[in-house]
């Protein structure tokens, strides 16, 4: 089973910006958001896309 089009992790450093279903990864600062970031997307194979300064989303295309 092949999964496209889904958001695969969000990373924060804001919870309150934090969508329902999907894993979610806290930061405690936007270094350490980036990092995670950076290694959620080559991990797991996906897209990183900023929606805000204070969360991204890593998505399959």
């Amino acid at each position: 089973m092949d999964i496209e089009k889904f958001i695969l992790a969000a990373i924060t450093t804001n919870p309150k910006k934090v969508p329902c279903g999907v894993a979610v990864f806290h930061c405690d600062d936007k270094e350490e958001m980036e990092k995670i970031t950076r290694n959620l997307e080559a991990i797991l194979d996906g897209i990183a896309h900023s929606l805000t300064e204070d969360l991204y989303v890593i998505v399959k295309h």
